[in-house]
Order: C-alpha cells, then sequence, then structure tokens
C-alpha cells in the first residue's frame, strides 16, 4: 500500500523561507500541491506572486511590518492552514561578550516573531475549526550551547510556546508541533569553523550531518492527516546528535 501526502486545497505560510530549511520546506509543501507564501527579508519588496506560490518580503524584527503583511494577505484571501516558523537567525558570543542588540535581533527574529505569525493566524484557524502550527527549534534550545545564550533561549522558548499553544487551541481543532534539528547543512551553518561541524558530526549517530529537507520531510508529516492524533510535541530531526 503506498501512502501519499497530498496537502491541495491547503494554503501554508513558512517563514525564512528563501533559503536553507524554509527553502526545502516551501519546495516540498508546494510539491504536496499546497498554496505556499513564503516570508523572508531576502525576498524584494515588489516580489511577484502566482496563484500558488507568494514570495513575500518582510522585516521579521518588525512588529509593524509583519502586522501590514499578515493583515495584507488574510485580506487578499490567503488565511493558512498550515504556519511553520522557521526563520532564525544567530548571533553568537559568550554571555559576558553579548551585547544587548545581539540578544534583542536574535530573540526578535527567532521567538517574537514567531508569537506574532501565531497571533495573526489563529483567528482563522479557529473559526475553521482546523489548523496546523510548526514551529523549528534546535536542539541547542534543549540542551543549550556555549557562545548561544540568545539562540537557545530563543529556541527553547519556542518549544514552550509550542506547548503552551497546544493546550490552549486544540479545543479548536488546532494542532502545535515543534521540530528540533541538530546540525544541519545550511547557509548558517556553513560559516561555522570546521572544528564546530566536526563535533557535531562525531556526535552524530549515524555519522552525518542532515540536510535540509531532513527536517522539511519531517514538517510535510506533521502537516498531514498522517500526524491528525500528534499535539504538543517535540520531534528531535538530529540523527541521534542529541540522546537523552
Amino acid at each position: 500500500m503506498s501512502i501519499t501526502i497530498d496537502l491541495t486545497g491547503r494554503t501554508a505560510w513558512v517563514t525564512g523561507g528563501a533559503s536553507g530549511i524554509g527553502a526545502a520546506i516551501v519546495s516540498r509543501c508546494a510539491m504536496a500541491g499546497a498554496r505556499v507564501v513564503s516570508l523572508d527579508i531576502a525576498y524584494p519588496r515588489e516580489a511577484g506572486d502566482a496563484d500558488r506560490m507568494i514570495r513575500q518580503w518582510v522585516n521579521l524584527q518588525d512588529p509593524s511590518a509583519i502586522e501590514t503583511v499578515t493583515s495584507d494577505l488574510l485580506r487578499r484571501g490567503y488565511a493558512p492552514d498550515i504556519l511553520v516558523n522557521c526563520a532564525g537567525i544567530a548571533r553568537d558570543g559568550v554571555v559576558w561578550k553579548l551585547t544587548d542588540e545581539a540578544w534583542d535581533e536574535v530573540l526578535a527574529v527567532n521567538l517574537n516573531a514567531a508569537f506574532r505569525l501565531v497571533r495573526a493566524c489563529v483567528p482563522s484557524m479557529k473559526q475553521a475549526r482546523d489548523g496546523i502550527i510548526v514551529n523549528i527549534a534546535s536542539i541547542n534550545g534543549i540542551r543549550g550551547k556555549v557562545g548561544q545564550a540568545n539562540y537557545s533561549a530563543s529556541k527553547g522558548g519556542l518549544i514552550a510556546l509550542g506547548k503552551t499553544l497546544a493546550r490552549e487551541l486544540g479545543a479548536s481543532g488546532i494542532r502545535v508541533n515543534t521540530i528540533a534539528p541538530g546540525m544541519i547543512e545550511t547557509p548558517l551553518t556553513a560559516s561555522l569553523p570546521e572544528r564546530v561541524r566536526a563535533a557535531a558530526r562525531a556526535e552524530t549517530l549515524l555519522g552525518r550531518i542532515g540536510v535540509p529537507d531532513d527536517v522539511a520531510n519531517a514538517v510535510l508529516f506533521l502537516a498531514s492527516p498522517l500526524a491528525r492524533h500528534i499535539t504538543g510535541q517535540t520531534l528531535i530531526v538530529d540523527g541521534g546528535q542529541l540522546l537523552l
């Protein structure tokens, strides 16, 4: 028996969709038939769109920009059935050298924007009594990481946010889950020193660093009817890098 994941008729919003894990999620959702809104600051403000794919510029550090974009999308009939909070940045430094700016920027993109996107999307999901929210966190939000107090705090916050949202929204038919990847080959990790990448590879039981599709496939599963009885969970996608 073959199983096909079909998201035809569903609208998915994906933050950070221009590259890395976000781009893989956008591709997977589109391949499954979803109408996809990809939200990223990397797009030109005048980015064109088609009926099944919108590339939308947004500065996720700016609450007013998020409100403007989400209000416009809802007005135009692009209310999301699926929201994937994937956008993430890092500004690493040990805590005694971490600046206010580095802390605020990471929390703004990685956590605050996710909250604001959820707040904008939930009313239409509650009205439909149907919706799926997937937050992309990190194993460093579970274990912590030297030099990443801001990043780890933001990703740990996403995990806690997901659990709370699952409790608040389950009665409305909305499922909320979080994915915590380990080291994944992305533009963000490509710039890391080789010693850091080698250490991550050595931690990974499968002996390799993951690729964006490894995470995108997990998102596709959680967004599908195959996961209809799964909510409030954190799915670790790390090849065994974090073994609790």
